[in-house]
């Protein structure tokens, strides 16, 4: 096992080097340049000229690629030219929205989508498994900014001062300033810069809510993550629901089914031990590749629902040509591509000893 994880992570390393040349090189590509996206009307050619000194621009390409490669193996990834603050600074702050956006979208589409395709595959060809795949048909080809303006006006105006009302925007309900959990436990003194990990954790919500005992929190944070999260997870439900019953479908049309029938097991322990488990394979890679999917593309949601997360960020780090964001979020999504990718490979062991013992 220890071999097959150090092969991997020396494999992505050329993936990782590779995605960094290509990004490094379409960014500065774009027509335009970042003093005049992000100075507008106030850029003058002396002010770029100064503006480029200033920030290594005036370089030529190569030049500036070795430099950012060096910074990076000194763990800096440089500094928004935009908002002069740190991109390890950014990412801290703003990859939290987009990772717990992710995982609640996730969890909705497996809870809902695998329970559905199986249900689909048992009553194969019933009105049951027609309406399924039909809702799931209807859940893919829904643009995600139109299904999310929707459930903003259906929760938030149509059922506006009920029960069922849920907030059509931000990640707290407004005035709710939360206390991080270092600074409730005392880690840090009021006014000391905590480390750049704990401001990371701090920033999801639910977490930071469930170790400081912020009941308030936690309803607020979970209110405001549920439209966002079912707008988000209704594609990779869709998907996850279609192939669930397709795989499970092939599953139990195998002799090992049959012979399973034939012995007088129960129906349900065929379903469950024996079809399911075989049908996972397929499954766990449609999930595994469905949450780096919801990480990097979460651009619309996030802007539908006033999301500041990294999907956001990269979109106006494109817009004023903001180098070292543009490629820190890069290298941040292709790493978790990668990651969620050794993932899959390991549960894969987990579902078939085969895979386990070769």
């Amino acid at each position: 096992m220890s071999r097959f994880l150090i092969r991997r992570l020396i494999s992505a390393i050329p993936v990782l080097l590779g995605i960094l040349i290509v990004t490094f090189v379409l960014a500065r590509s774009i027509r335009g340049d970042p003093c005049r996206a992000i100075l507008g009307e106030r850029a003058t050619q002396e002010s770029c000229d100064a503006f480029n000194a200033r920030n290594g621009l005036d370089q030529p390409i190569p030049v500036q690629f070795v430099i950012y490669m060096r910074n990076i193996a000194q763990g800096d990834f440089g500094e928004s030219l935009r908002l002069g603050r740190t991109v390890i600074d950014l990412l801290a702050e703003r990859l939290p929205v987009t990772i717990e956006l992710a995982l609640t979208a996730l969890v909705i589409a497996v809870v809902v989508g695998v329970p559905l395709g199986m249900l689909a595959a048992y009553r194969h060809n019933s009105f049951v498994d027609v309406a399924t795949m039909t809702g799931a048909n209807i859940g893919i080809s829904m643009p995600v900014f139109w299904l999310g303006l929707m459930l903003s006006y259906l929760f938030a105006v149509v059922l506006k001062e009920t029960p069922f009302a849920l907030p059509p925007s931000g990640r707290l309900t407004a005035g709710l300033n939360p206390a991080p959990y270092y600074m409730v436990w005392g880690w840090v003194a009021q006014g000391e810069t905590p480390p750049a990990l704990w401001v990371f954790l701090s920033r999801f919500y639910v977490l930071n809510a469930l170790l400081t005992g912020n009941w308030e929190l936690l309803s607020s944070a979970v209110r405001h993550l549920i439209l966002p999260a079912i707008t988000v997870g209704t594609i990779p439900l869709a998907i996850i629901a279609r192939m669930t019953r397709s795989s499970l479908l092939e599953a139990l049309n195998q002799d090992y089914i049959r012979t399973a029938r034939a012995k007088g097991l129960a129906e349900r322990l065929i379903v469950f031990r024996h079809g399911m488990r075989n049908a996972l394979l397929p499954v766990v890679t449609i999930i595994g590749l469905n949450f780096g999917f919801l990480v990097a593309g979460a651009v619309l949601t996030e802007t539908v629902f006033g999301l500041t997360g990294i999907g956001r960020t990269l979109f106006e780090a494109i817009t004023s040509r903001d180098y070292a964001v543009v490629q820190g979020v890069t290298l941040i999504t292709a790493m978790a591509f990668v990651v969620i990718n050794l993932l899959v490979d390991l549960f894969y062991g987990v579902l078939d000893p085969r895979i386990r013992l070769s």
